[in-house]
């Protein structure tokens, strides 16, 4: 008889090498833990198996236990059944018949009881508990290791719970010290001071503020008062109702005329060319486009519009009064859509927009667009509304919204005037950056700042 020592991270570990150098006739003198399993390092047990000379020469026979014994993913209902061919083989070896110990294996228990004792040697059973034991360790630290993932899963959502807590609380704290006035009017809570100071900032007229913060008030239900975003969440679906936008019309009984009106510096003939491109090559229909410019003042800009008609193979024609003006229309009798770009004009300059109203009121059906840019104040936009108001604003469109921080003076100029927008600039690429109007659009760049759609699509 001789005396070998093996190790391996597990006893089973150390087990199957013994086995694998001395077959399964390999009997277990003795096992040891030399260190345990911690979170850095492995764990390490050592057996002593005692071998038969005679033994030594022959070939290992196969393993009593399979592999897949060994299997961390079986689980412990496998394990039992598993563990009850292996004993039984174990008897067959030692000379013991199955009615001298009897064992009874369940789901919770390896081994419940036995039936009757048996006077084994010292080894064979050593052998047997150290299989059985180190099988059962396994086990159990599968079982621990998915309850502590559970629990630390449980953990981090709970953190998360508190932390959003956290911070809306620290959101009030600070807005407790908001430096902004409450109007006399109307009391503002402090949980809607964020929001509050939000929209006062984009610019909007305090008096339409103040009518959304009262209409807030009085139609949340206190129990959406909570937190900030379900105050931020109902704000927005207000503002989203009180915007006027016009859908895309596409549906044409007739040639549809669109004349373009504003002040200087705006970016109406930019537009026009946008508009152009859309209708002529970015829609599902490709429509037919006619250009008429009354701008023959400002140096460059015939040359400027000709350069895109002439890019997009549509005529461009300029005319001077009323009475060229309806001999063009004529002309592009052909049209699907005739759009006319004017000069740009001061709202102080009376006369001069007075002086439109000639080719609009010359017996065709036209659709006036004041173009206006959200970097100008509330009260220059108000100023060039009125001074423009004179010849029939249908639409409003807004350029150079990649320009502007805030959009309450947009906000203010549509609530206040009651006329719906029906596109949106919103950089200066032909024809990419123009977008028909939406409220949704609007509100969320109103709230979290400018995004170009275009760019986010790329």
């Amino acid at each position: 008889m001789k005396f070998y020592t093996y190790s391996g991270e597990t006893a089973a570990e150390a087990l199957k090498i013994a086995q694998s150098h001395h077959g399964v006739d390999t009997l277990v003198f003795k096992t040891q833990e030399i260190r345990k399993k911690t979170l850095t390092s492995s764990g390490l047990y050592e057996i002593v198996v005692a071998v038969e000379e005679e033994s030594e020469n022959k070939p290992p026979k196969a393993p009593l236990i399979p592999e897949s014994l060994y299997d961390e993913e079986l689980n412990e209902e496998d394990v039992v059944m598993q563990l009850s061919s292996t004993v039984e083989e174990m008897r067959k070896l030692a000379g013991v018949s199955s009615n001298q110990r009897n064992y009874s294996f369940s789901k919770n228990k390896t081994l419940l009881e036995k039936d009757a004792p048996l006077e084994d040697t010292p080894l064979e059973a050593n052998k047997q508990d150290a299989l059985l034991q180190a099988l059962k360790d396994e086990a159990n630290h599968k079982k621990e290791r998915e309850k502590r993932e559970v629990k630390q899963e449980e953990e981090i959502k709970d953190i998360n719970l508190q932390l959003s807590k956290i911070r809306d609380s620290l959101k009030l704290i600070q807005n407790m010290f908001w430096d902004e006035k409450n109007p006399n009017s109307i009391n503002i809570p402090q949980e809607f001071a964020e929001i509050y100071k939000l929209a006062k900032q984009s610019g909007m007229k305090s008096s339409h503020l103040d009518e959304i913060m009262q209409l807030s008030l009085e139609l949340m239900p206190l129990r959406m008062r909570e937190n900030s975003v379900t105050i931020k969440r109902y704000f927005r679906e207000v503002l989203r109702k009180m915007i006027l936008c016009r859908p895309e019309d596409l549906n044409l009984r007739q040639k549809r005329i669109l004349m373009l009106v504003g002040p200087t510096g705006v970016g109406k003939t930019t537009t026009l060319a946008k508009l152009a491109a859309r209708y002529s090559r970015m829609l599902a229909k490709k429509y037919k486009v006619g250009i008429i410019t009354l701008d023959n003042y400002r140096i460059g800009a015939l040359e400027q519009l000709s350069w895109y008609a002439n890019k997009m193979k549509m005529s461009i024609e300029a005319v001077i009064d009323a009475k060229d003006f309806a001999k063009e229309i004529e002309a592009l009798e052909y049209c699907d859509f005739i759009l006319v770009d004017t000069t740009g004009h001061s709202q102080y300059d009376k006369e001069k927009i007075a002086g439109l109203k000639e080719f609009i009121d010359g017996g065709y059906n036209i659709d006036v667009s004041l173009v206006l840019s959200v970097t100008t104040k509330y009260e220059d936009m108000k100023d060039i509304y009125d001074s423009f108001g004179v010849l029939g604003i249908d639409t409003l469109i807004f350029t150079k919204l990649d320009e502007s921080r805030g959009l309450g003076n947009l906000f203010s100029l549509v609530h206040e005037s009651q006329k719906p927008i029906s596109y949106l600039s919103v950089g200066q690429e032909v024809p990419m950056d123009l977008k028909v109007a939406t409220n949704e659009y609007l509100v969320d760049c109103m709230l979290d700042g400018f995004s170009n759609p275009n760019k986010e699509q790329a």
